[in-house]
């Protein structure tokens, strides 16, 4: 049996090579063993093995754009009756989706377009099977289909589009930028991926190399400062630049770079500039500009003056971006000195490219005029401080110094002068206004104020506010005007078992003043002790003197204390002198000369009373000193009056009365807790009211104080003596108090009520007349009660007034 492979006519060209490129692909099995061929050359064997398939490879041009499925190829098996039994079968890449399979007849189509460039060949697997029972019939072998490319793609410029720099005044054949374009098709068949680069714009200033792609200069000479930018089209056709080639284009944006290749140029030959005089050095006069077509650093400029007459007056730099050239002020200007300047000035380029050094130079030169105005100027010192010495001797009114200064101005304005005030706060100094003539005013001395440091002003008579000032130094000189005298030391002591000729004390002088030479003082006694018979005085010769001792046998029972005049003098002229007094007291010493006691009484003491006993005597007396502080510090703080707790008596602040009254003022009006201890709210009387009215102050004279001991609750106890002699007190107290309001009535109802004698005194739900009642005890509350009295009818109309 066999199987036999029908291709379609469109493929006949091509069964030669085909036939020659399936065999080398067809499986082992398929071809045969070589050593199963070799046995089959024996005699053994000579059966001839037929072979059941007949495989090719199958060829399919792509992009096919028919409307039909595209035929590929037929499969047959010897086996073949064409009676429909057999079934074939197609799997592998793409089977049932790309490739189909007629099962009964073998016919193979591609049902889907195919694309070389997405997948170049399919690998497949056929099969022939009984129908009815699904067994195969030869075994599964393999083939490929192969995709036959075709012109289908065109050439891409994947990184378009392209930015590229050149420098300017580039020669022919500079390369710019090397462009690449890519063809997808298959660059083994044919010249479908053959690509061809050809310039579309840009001509004449670029070319590209046809087969490179390379883009180059093809224009000389071209100058960025005419023009800076160039778009170019470059085009890559396939089929080797052929007819019917395909073609893709990209866009190149060049830019021309700078070179130094123009020379700078000032915008004017002549500069007209002006300053004021005043300026301080440093300050900005002008700027000037060398322009250069060039950008970056090609325009970078430096400038100089290299000639003029004010080249040692101005300097010139260069700005923050190295293109202008600043021109300030290098030393003081003086418009009556010099009123104009001239400078030339040079600007050069600072990168230099050799390559274009013959179209230099890269400089350029130009004038600068400097005009200098004129400035009211405050007056000038011709000097710019003063240092003076002056003796502290010298004479009030005495001229130390003539100060001198002038208006700098051609008006020549007169200066008057005068003294900064903060300066000379002690006012030493005066100044002459007209002359500068300074001078003393108060005596000077070097001991308190050495130095005088003073501002003099300078001010135009003409214009005040120009004013100028100088620092005058005066130093003062030493005079020996102070004597000398005994430095510290002017007690000493001497113990008791000190001998004839020792040491007790050495004594040096000091001296204010400061003379030249350094110092030198002179010692000995006093001409009254030179005769002394108890010390002496050594001069060492060395500013210092010895205190020595004449005798031994010192006692501070015959003499404690000893006065001894010391003379000293200075050695500069003239000469000053002094007597200073050097007391010495006899001490008792150990043996190592160390003082024990200076005083005499401590002998008197007895020999049983030690030092601490001493001290114990003055601690106790401390403690009763503190002890006597605080007792009186106690008396001074009396106690405050004793009230009675409010929760302890809460009863006493109930008050029963039927009357209309004044609300809460009834109860407030008056502590009720007074009335329980009348003793302790007397208090020291003051100043006698002025409002009160003659008849009460004369009443109070009669009341009697009753000492009271205490007062029942609620009209309990004492009875109406006790009440109507503490009302009276407080009346007069509150009268003699000129701190207490002017109250018209005492509101007291601390016994009204049931519970007091003389009951309540509202009318109503009173169950008694006015008859059952006594009011006699009116008569005895004084002259307030009069009214309520006589409405009672109680009144004694014949006793006489109490007042």
């Amino acid at each position: 049996m066999g199987l036999r492979v029908h291709l379609p006519a469109a493929a006949g060209t091509f069964l030669l090579p085909l036939t020659l490129c399936a065999l080398t692909l067809l499986p082992q099995g398929l071809l045969g063993n070589p050593a199963e061929q070799e046995n089959a050359r024996s005699p053994a064997l000579l059966q001839r093995v037929k072979r059941g398939w007949v495989w090719n490879q199958f060829f399919v041009l792509e992009e096919y754009t028919g409307l039909e499925p595209l035929y590929i190829g037929k499969l047959h098996s010897d086996m073949d009756k064409g009676d429909g039994s057999i079934k074939y079968i197609l799997s592998g890449e793409g089977a049932g989706t790309t490739f189909t399979i007629d099962d009964s007849t073998g016919d193979i189509h591609a049902i889907q377009r195919l694309d070389r460039e997405v997948k170049s060949q399919y690998l497949l697997r056929a099969q022939a099977r009984n129908r009815l029972t699904d067994r195969p019939l030869e075994p599964e072998s393999e083939f490929i289909v192969k995709i036959q490319d075709i012109n289908d793609n065109e050439p891409k410029f994947l990184d378009g589009p392209y930015q590229a720099t050149v420098p300017e005044m580039s020669r022919i054949g500079t390369s710019v930028i090397q462009l690449t374009a890519t063809d997808a098709d298959d660059p083994t068949y044919g010249n479908s991926a053959r690509v061809v680069y050809s310039i579309l714009e840009g001509q004449p200033y670029f070319s590209v190399d046809a087969k490179t792609g390379l883009v180059r200069v093809s224009l000389a000479d071209m100058d960025r400062e005419t023009r800076e930018n160039y778009t170019i089209v470059i085009q890559a056709k396939d089929m080797g630049g052929q007819l019917g080639g395909l073609a893709g284009t990209t866009t190149v944006n060049i830019t021309l770079s700078d070179v130094n290749d123009n020379p700078p140029v000032f915008d004017q030959r002549l500069y007209q500039m002006s300053v004021p005089e005043s300026a301080p050095v440093g300050s900005v006069v002008g700027r000037i500009w060398a322009k250069d077509r060039d950008v970056g650093v090609n325009a970078e400029m430096k400038y100089s003056i290299i000639d003029g007459d004010g080249r040692d007056t101005f300097d010139i730099s260069t700005d923050s971006t190295n293109l202008f050239g600043i021109i300030t002020v290098k030393r003081p200007l003086n418009f009556e000195n010099k009123p104009s300047y001239t400078l030339k000035v040079e600007g050069a380029n600072t990168h230099l490219d050799p390559t274009f050094r013959h179209r230099g130079p890269f400089k350029d030169v130009t004038i600068v005029h400097v005009s200098v105005e004129d400035v009211d100027e405050p007056p000038l010192f011709d000097s710019p401080s003063y240092y003076i010495e002056v003796p502290e001797d010298a004479d009030i009114g005495t001229v130390v110094k003539v100060v001198s200064a002038r208006d700098p101005d051609a008006a020549n304005n007169t200066v008057r002068y005068s003294i900064e005030r903060s300066s000379d706060p002690e006012k030493f100094f005066y100044i002459e206004i007209t002359s500068g003539a300074l001078m003393t005013v108060r005596s000077l001395d070097r001991e308190e104020v050495g130095w005088h440091n003073i501002t003099v002003l300078a001010m135009e008579m003409n214009n005040p506010t120009q004013i100028a000032s100088v620092s005058v130094a005066v130093r003062v000189l030493d005079v020996n005007d102070n004597p000398p005298s005994l430095k510290h030391y002017l007690e000493t002591f001497v113990c008791e078992n000190a001998k004839a000729g020792q040491l007790i004390q050495t004594v040096t002088a000091v001296d204010p003043d400061e003379p030249q030479g350094g110092q030198r003082f002179y010692y000995s006694l006093a001409p009254e002790a030179a005769n002394n018979p108890n010390f002496t005085l050594r001069d060492n010769q060395d500013n210092t003197a010895w205190i020595l001792t004449r005798r031994g046998g010192w006692s501070q029972q015959d003499r404690t204390l000893f006065h001894l005049p010391i003379f000293v003098s200075d050695g500069e002229a003239p000469t000053q002198t002094s007597t200073s007094t050097l007391t010495i007291r006899v001490c008792s010493c150990d043996q190592e000369g160390n003082v024990m006691s200076c005083n005499a009484e401590a002998y008197s003491l007895p020999a049983s009373l030690s030092k601490g006993a001493l001290i114990a005597i003055l601690a106790c007396i401390f403690v009763l000193l503190v002890m006597i502080l605080l007792m009186l510090s106690l008396r001074t703080h009396r106690k405050k009056p004793y009230l009675c707790d409010e929760e302890e008596n809460v009863h006493e602040n109930i008050v029963r009365y039927d009357d209309e009254g004044g609300g809460e003022e009834d109860t407030e009006a008056f502590d009720i807790a007074a009335l329980w201890n009348p003793r302790e709210v007397h208090h020291p009387l003051g100043k006698i009211r002025q409002d009160m009215m003659p008849e009460i102050e004369s009443l109070s004279r009669y009341v009697p104080q009753p000492c009271v001991g205490g007062v029942g609750v609620a009209g309990g106890g004492g009875g109406d003596s006790n009440v109507h002699s503490y009302v009276l007190a407080k009346l007069l107290e509150a009268d003699l108090d000129p701190c207490a309001p002017p109250y018209d009535s005492l509101q007291t109802y601390a016994y009204e009520g049931e519970g007091s004698v003389a009951e309540s005194l509202s009318s109503l739900q009173s169950g008694t007349s006015n008859a059952d009642h006594e009011y006699d005890y009116l008569n005895d509350w004084g002259p307030r009660f009069r009214k309520l009295a006589e409405m009672y009818g109680v009144l004694e109309t014949n006793n006489p007034p109490m007042w």
